[in-house]
């Protein structure tokens, strides 16, 4: 498996956006009753994050790219900020805060070494489809960024 490190294209510094954003994220799936389906573009790690960033539902997201229900990693790996593709849009946004299409890939699996590393509780590995893990995920990615 390859490990990437945490590449941002903020170059304020000024995460408060993407933080707020992680929180959320996180606190949503901590509800009873939240979909989560890591096979879901709609409904998996990245899919939950770029709801909150996007205001759109599981359906709206998946809709606003016409059904093309590839994994966000495959997205981030063929993404262009100049193909024009509907998806592309999204990622100019998720750039906008401050994520690379690297992140993207890494938030899907769970991957980011300094964000495992951040962990309460020190490094240890995380299974990307299990919504707990995300959600601690999530918190220190967030946890990460505040304290740059």
């Amino acid at each position: 498996m390859t490990t990437y490190f945490s590449e941002t294209r903020n170059d304020s510094k000024n995460y408060r956006t993407l933080i707020d954003a992680l929180r959320s994220t996180s606190k949503r799936l901590s509800q009873e009753g939240v979909e989560y389906q890591w096979g879901h573009m709609g409904q998996c790690n990245a899919g939950h994050l770029i709801q909150t960033i996007t205001g759109m539902s599981s359906f709206e997201l998946v809709e606003s790219i016409d059904f093309n229900m590839d994994e966000w990693s495959e997205h981030a790996t063929d993404y262009c900020s100049k193909s024009g593709c509907k998806v592309d849009d999204i990622f100019h946004e998720v750039e906008k805060l401050g994520m690379t299409h690297h992140d993207i890939i890494r938030l899907e699996n769970l991957s980011d070494r300094k964000v495992l590393e951040n962990l309460e509780g020190g490094y240890r590995p995380l299974q990307k489809n299990h919504k707990d893990d995300v959600i601690c995920y999530m918190e220190s990615y967030a946890d990460l960024l505040e304290s740059k």
